[in-house]
């Protein structure tokens, strides 16, 4: 036979069945002073809803941003190797052409400085 339980905490009271029943059963009764327990249960489940609804909208975002970072990451990728080709053909035109391109440079440079002092000279005149 179960021994009677009461819960004033929970507004929960167990008790046996007496009258030649079953001996294992137990009968429940809720407490009326506790009795705002569906209240309780729909609010729960409106903040489950809620949790539910920001779990969702967090994962989404998460998804659109890895999405977005392995874009980011193949288009990194590309411009890795452009600048590794241009630079490859970069070193080969400089030993196909030598050290002769540093020359041509620095003569264009004294040629428009030339140019530039001979038309200042001119305009002053």
């Amino acid at each position: 036979m179960a021994a009677p339980y009461r819960s004033s905490r929970e507004g929960l009271s167990t008790r046996s069945v007496g009258g030649g029943g079953n001996p294992d059963e137990i009968q429940l009764r809720i407490d009326p002073m506790h009795a705002d327990f569906d209240e309780e249960v729909t609010g729960l489940r409106k903040q489950v809803r809620l949790l539910k609804n920001v779990a969702q909208d967090i994962e989404s975002e998460a998804k659109f941003q890895n999405d977005f970072l392995n874009q980011l990451q193949m288009t990194l990728i590309k411009a890795q190797a452009g600048v590794k080709n241009n630079m490859r053909r970069l070193n080969k035109s400089i030993i196909r052409e030598g050290s002769n391109h540093v020359m041509h440079v620095v003569l264009f440079a004294l040629l428009c400085f030339f140019v530039v002092y001979l038309w200042s000279k001119l305009s002053r005149r």
